[in-house]
């Protein structure tokens, strides 16, 4: 039961004027159309692609601006000056525009035609010439978007057009994104801290706490004839631990298990949620800490923190989100510990159980063992260890006048010995450029330790949502060192409380 992404649309506009006459104008719109469908086909492109008549004339382009501010349908506009477009023609609609913009640089043909160049050819084919005065005009403006240049056959320009496209869709799912947290975060824990207003009016999310019992109704409220069902399913998709399996001693703790997730999902799915977080120090009547529910819903595509962290669940629905069709999983994640061996240094990342089983392609293992922490039964969880591969971790922090997304790539590895004593589903990784540089970024950044961990959004797709966002984001990369990036903090602190006065 995937927790898919609402039918969006982005709209392909193509810019020229009326001066070309009646004939050079149906080449465009042609020639437009087929680039479009080009586009549109590509497999990366999981965004439907809307193409709309060729814009001549101010009133059209101001109206088409209008039109796709209200159709919640749209969630951008990617833009083309196929000839030339005048850009004073641009100005009322690129101002009145809410929506996110890609301006795409190219032309129809790939290859010029050297032996047939003609004026006609020219005056047809001038997107080098119309593209600059339509980038003028976006800068003149202060119109945040993202400029991608090339043809659209081009792999890397489908793969950076697809990206921003995803980055839309994450961004359309922050303004409608309902979040319950059952019971309020951990304890003097200052990072899991933030303003909910601020949050609803910056990205549109709305957060609010609901008493663990009355989750606890719900669990309670689940039928037995559920509760088999989802028993019956985790012996299909699982290696299931023999105390857990019908007859076994254990087995009455799985059902208590689906149990939780039938509940769980009947109160997401009641209460147009998608996103929640739990606390293991406010359990209420709950015999265990949800732990397998917590993953499968994290798999089906809900955001998820622990500890009351709303906004890394906040974070987590949005990825994933823009991550659906693609390979590769994404999570909720901590930092946990280092192996800082000279030269070997890895970080072994977990949680107390609630780590996504997208990160595998392995069958995982539904075991039941003591936590030691929440002073309640032993809870049911699945292990496994995370596919090698690159990745990102990103983090959101609130800082008082501005949020700030931090974000680490990553390579992910097979642990180097086996962990057979930390029954919890787990990922290793190498930070990139180095743990040292990496750790000493992060702590001057002041990232979280509750991050979201993704194997499928590896490109430019986290850049572009926090451009979309007009939120503040800090990369740390293989290019990075201490030096520069402590100076990109205190550049981005300037600019950010600038930018808050304009």
């Amino acid at each position: 039961m995937t927790l898919a992404p609402p039918d969006r649309e982005i709209w392909f506009l193509t810019g020229s004027q009326a001066l070309y006459g009646d004939d050079t104008l149906a080449q465009v719109a042609d020639q437009s159309r087929a680039l479009c469908d080009t586009l549109a086909g590509q497999p990366r492109m999981t965004v439907r692609l809307v193409w709309k008549p060729v814009l001549t004339d101010a009133a059209a382009i101001r109206a088409i601006c209008l039109e796709a501010n209200a159709d919640d349908r749209c969630i951008g506009l990617i833009a083309w000056m196929h000839t030339f477009s005048p850009a004073k023609m641009w100005i009322a609609g690129l101002d009145a525009l809410r929506k996110p913009l890609l301006h795409l640089h190219t032309q129809a043909n790939r290859e010029l035609p050297w032996s047939t160049i003609d004026m006609d050819f020219m005056n047809l084919n001038q997107a080098a010439h119309g593209d600059r005065e339509f980038g003028f005009v976006q800068t003149r403006l202060g119109v945040p978007r993202k400029t991608v240049a090339g043809h659209v056959t081009t792999p890397d320009v489908v793969d950076r057009v697809a990206g921003w496209a995803r980055a839309a869709v994450g961004r359309a799912e922050l303004t409608t994104l309902r979040l319950a947290r059952f019971g309020d975060n951990m304890r003097d824990v200052a990072v899991t801290e933030g303003d909910k207003v601020e949050a609803q009016l910056r990205f549109g999310v709305s957060v609010n706490t609901y008493g663990v019992n009355d989750l606890v109704a719900a669990v309670d409220a689940a039928d037995e004839s559920t509760v088999t069902s989802l028993v019956k399913e985790y012996q299909d998709l699982y290696a299931l631990a023999p105390e857990l399996r019908p007859g076994g001693e254990r087995h009455d703790s799985l059902r208590y298990a689906a149990r939780v997730e039938a509940g769980l999902r009947t109160f997401l799915t009641e209460g147009g949620f998608r996103a929640f977080t739990t606390n293991f120090e406010d359990l209420g009547g709950l015999r265990q800490l949800p732990g397998l529910a917590v993953q499968r819903l994290m798999a089906d595509g809900y955001g998820f923190g622990g500890e009351g962290d709303w906004k890394t669940s906040t974070l987590l629905r949005t990825l994933k989100a823009m991550a659906y069709g693609l390979p590769g999983g994404t999570s909720f994640m901590e930092d946990y510990t280092y192996d800082l061996t000279p030269g070997q240094e890895l970080i072994l990342g977990a949680h107390m159980l609630e780590v996504c089983p997208s990160l595998t392609t392995a069958t995982p293992s539904c075991e039941i063992h003591p936590l030691g922490i929440g002073g309640r039964e032993d809870p049911v969880r699945l292990v496994f260890d995370a596919d090698p591969g690159q990745a990102v971790v990103v983090g959101l922090a609130d800082m008082g006048d501005r949020f700030r997304l931090v974000a680490n790539r990553i390579d992910v590895v097979a642990p180097p010995e086996p962990l057979p004593r930390l029954p919890v589903a787990r990922a290793v990784w190498r930070p990139r450029p180095d743990l040292r540089t990496s750790t000493e970024a992060w702590l001057t950044a002041g990232a979280p330790h509750h991050t979201v961990l993704t194997t499928a959004l590896v490109g430019e797709e986290i850049d572009d949502l926090a451009e979309m966002l007009r939120t503040e984001l800090a990369v740390i990369d293989e290019d990075t060192t201490v030096r520069r990036f402590t100076r990109e903090l205190r550049w981005n602190q300037a600019y950010h409380r600038l930018a808050q006065s304009l």
